[in-house]
């Protein structure tokens, strides 16, 4: 008689150990990340921001300025690509996505890097198919209230048509950095 109280103690053992491996997700840790809210979009406060150049040295030639940003606060998410406006005296235009790129997902922890490039045609000085641009604009995907401005040291800016205002210029989308 003392295996029947043995026999049912295993039983019980095996019952509960089958019940936790169980597909059904509404309990143990599903339930807590269920209410986990997903990452926030990254802030442009909390990015550190470094300027390279690869400059286009004459009208014609094309040149790139890659835009190197460092998370200074908690993780947060990129997803979608940079807006970026070149600003001249008088006229803004704003910079399209490079052809063919599709918008990535990028979380970055605290001390995370990425980087995104801007590709513009140099312009000829003077031109009615230029556009002097003295600054370049650019917000992250889901903080589009604050910019960041960058002094425009580049030349001129090819326009896709006289007087269009369009520039011969495009952005990548972000790239991961580092390790």
């Amino acid at each position: 008689m003392r295996t029947y109280p043995l026999a049912l103690a295993a039983a019980l053992a095996a019952t509960v150990l089958l019940t936790g491996c169980s597909d059904d997700k509404s309990g143990g840790d599903d339930v807590k990340n269920a209410d986990r809210k997903s990452d926030a979009a990254c802030a442009l406060g909390d990015m550190g921001v470094e300027v390279g150049a690869a400059t286009a040295p004459a009208a014609g030639d094309t040149g790139t300025v890659t835009v190197t940003l460092t998370n200074k606060g908690p993780q947060c998410a990129l997803k979608g690509f940079p807006g970026v406006d070149l600003l001249a005296d008088d006229k803004t235009t704003s910079v399209s996505p490079d052809e063919g790129a599709k918008a990535q997902s990028l979380t970055l922890g605290e001390g995370g890097t990425t980087s995104f490039t801007i590709t513009y045609v140099r312009g000829e000085a003077g031109s009615a198919e230029s556009l002097d641009v003295h600054k370049a604009s650019f917000t992250l995907p889901g903080d589009t209230k604050a910019a960041h401005d960058l002094t425009w040291s580049y030349g001129e800016v090819a326009l896709k048509a006289a007087g269009s205002g369009a520039a011969q210029a495009s952005v990548s989308g972000f790239e991961t950095s580092g390790d």
